[in-house]
């Protein structure tokens, strides 16, 4: 029943805007409501929490459904902590890790954007 429940709710995230996806969630919530009614409840008071996606442009949607770039950072932190090798304490490896994160963060703010400031206000 469990990999069910994960095909049903990827179908409900894959619904075009939100007008489909509360359909497709009253669709789910009567099709549990007999099986296992503790899960029907608890589709209909949380999955509608995971609808505020739509307000986003459908083109940068994927940027949400993915952890890419977090797992990139993940690794160029990695990296960059190898080539300095054994840090002295615990403050420095804080101090380390901050600036490469300050880094990447400058990056983003004056380079690749995948969302403009209009559609970040806009959320």
């Amino acid at each position: 029943m469990r990999a069910q429940v994960a095909e049903d709710i990827r179908w409900l995230f894959a619904s075009q805007d939100v007008n489909e996806a509360q359909d497709n969630l009253e669709h789910l919530v009567s099709k549990y409501t007999r099986k296992a009614p503790q899960l029907a409840r608890w589709m209909e008071s949380e999955l509608p929490d995971g609808f505020g996606a739509y307000r986003i442009a459908k083109s940068e949607r994927r940027h949400l459904r993915t952890t890419n770039i977090i797992e990139r950072y993940h690794r160029e932190i990695k990296r960059r902590l190898r080539v300095t090798g054994p840090l002295p304490n615990e403050a420095s490896l804080l101090r380390l890790v901050t600036a490469i994160l300050i880094e990447i963060s400058d990056e983003w703010e004056t380079g690749r954007k995948y969302m403009t400031v209009k559609e970040l206000i806009r959320l």
